[in-house]
């Protein structure tokens, strides 16, 4: 623990801004694995819809700076890939 009184000042605003990022990621992810599960499956029509909330998850976390943006872009290309495929990539 800190013993400044400025250092425990900012270890408390660090754990407020992880507090209020950490629902943008969580919900990217879901929304990732919830793609790629229907990719697997082979549910075409129903990967293409979750596609675009994936998307738009995946552009709010790079845009609150979770992600970076070519980060997001290598996301979003990884699963336009396994949409279009129906195959697990890595």
């Amino acid at each position: 623990m800190p013993i400044i009184k400025s250092s425990i000042k900012q270890a408390q605003k660090s754990i407020e801004r992880r507090d209020r990022r950490v629902p943008y990621k969580t919900h990217m992810k879901t929304m990732i694995r919830k793609v790629s599960d229907l990719a697997k499956t082979g549910k075409k029509d129903e990967a293409a819809k979750a596609l675009s909330l994936a998307y738009k998850a995946i552009d709010m976390a790079a845009k609150k700076n979770i992600i970076h943006k070519k980060n997001a872009a290598r996301k979003k290309s990884l699963l336009a890939r396994m949409v279009a495929t129906k195959k697990k990539l890595n």
